[in-house]
């Protein structure tokens, strides 16, 4: 199936109908996808990143999760499925798939689908909307960088902290100096660098077609990653997609800061479910860049509203501990998808024949 989840779209395949070995499973999605190649014209792939995801399924082995989904990030122009990070967009497409797929049966007028992530072994439970016992994707919700309104789809993360890293926090710095400037090296369900833009000479409210062709802006933020991954516990991130890049700068449009995301070298249309999250638990540790920039409402439970380049993100945070030692207890967001087609995907004939050579000798 073909699924728009949140702001992206991807390939979603059962487990059982893919090669069990991952290189054999890689080769396969590459070329069904149509990477390496820049315009991806000899696969199902949209020429993008944020278009040229996988999402892998099956019935959960763990007994407190209904499926386990393993994310892969089609690189488009280079040979490579990178299953390292996690993908909250396409997160909320797992429900409605998990359901049309027999993997999860209706409950009622709402469905909860309990979702583990393999890549990074967090845990989300999706509020699916299943009227009538089947999956309703129509519906007056609505998302920024998506047109028109869709069926909303409750995502909430029960342990997204150190998802990648191990710990919220992997140098245990709420700031840090990273190749000339002050950065927080965070990942709450996704690495993420959040540095102020003013720190590399830049507004943070540029349009995204402009910072995407700032090539010099470009080179300094690949400087300063490839120095915090290694901060991070993520060694050489040259050819990774973590961490991710979030510059940060005052609310511009009533919201509680504004943000331009890198995913790591293209400027995100509107910014990534973890990077959200990740980026909205920064602005509430005392003296980070983003804590600097922000403006956080009070209360234990907060809603805040990340802007985007194309609009915003609402983030639910539930934050405990002390006001010098804050904790951020539970996440949650609002998404959507759409299923945009079912079918069969082919592969290029000779890999295919390989495949089925393989599967022949076993």
């Amino acid at each position: 199936m073909i699924l728009r989840g949140g702001t992206s779209k991807g390939a979603y395949f059962l487990a059982d109908d893919l090669p069990s070995d991952p290189a054999q499973r890689d080769a396969l999605l590459l070329s069904i996808m149509g990477s390496p190649d820049p315009r991806q014209i000899d696969g199902m792939g949209g020429a993008h990143p944020l278009t040229s995801k996988i999402a892998i399924v099956s019935r959960s082995k763990r007994p407190d999760c209904d499926v386990d989904f393993l994310f892969g990030q089609v690189v488009v122009d280079k040979p490579k499925v990178d299953v390292t990070p996690n993908c909250g967009n396409i997160l909320a497409g797992i429900g409605p798939f998990a359901i049309e797929r027999g993997l999860v049966p209706v409950q009622g007028p709402v469905t909860q689908v309990r979702v583990h992530t393999v890549n990074t072994g967090t845990i989300a439970e999706l509020s699916v909307q299943t009227p009538g016992g089947h999956v309703a994707y129509g519906g007056d919700a609505r998302i920024d960088g998506v047109p028109g309104t869709a069926a909303p789809i409750a995502v909430e993360f029960l342990d997204a902290a150190g998802s990648v890293c191990g710990s919220l926090l992997p140098t245990g710095n709420a700031v840090d100096h990273v190749a000339g400037v002050d950065a927080t090296l965070i990942d709450n369900g996704m690495p993420v660098v959040v540095l102020e833009a003013a720190s590399v000479g830049r507004t943070g409210y540029e349009p995204r077609d402009v910072l995407d062709k700032d090539t010099e802006l470009k080179a300094r933020l690949e400087e300063i990653r490839l120095e915090a991954g290694r901060l991070m516990g993520l060694g050489d991130v040259s050819s990774k997609v973590v961490p991710k890049m979030a510059l940060v700068a005052p609310p511009q449009a009533g919201g509680h800061v504004c943000t331009r995301s890198f995913i790591p070298h293209e400027c995100h249309a509107s910014i990534g479910v973890f990077a959200a999250v990740t980026v909205a638990t920064a602005c509430v540790l005392p003296g980070s860049p983003a804590a600097r920039v922000s403006k956080i409402p009070p209360g234990r439970e907060k809603t805040l509203s990340v802007e985007h380049p194309t609009g915003e993100f609402s983030v639910v945070i539930e934050v405990g501990g002390t006001e010098e030692n804050p904790v951020v207890e539970r996440a949650g967001l609002l998404r959507t998808a759409r299923l945009l087609f079912e079918g069969y995907a082919f592969a290029h004939e000779a890999l295919a024949h390989s495949l089925e050579a393989g599967r022949d000798a076993a």
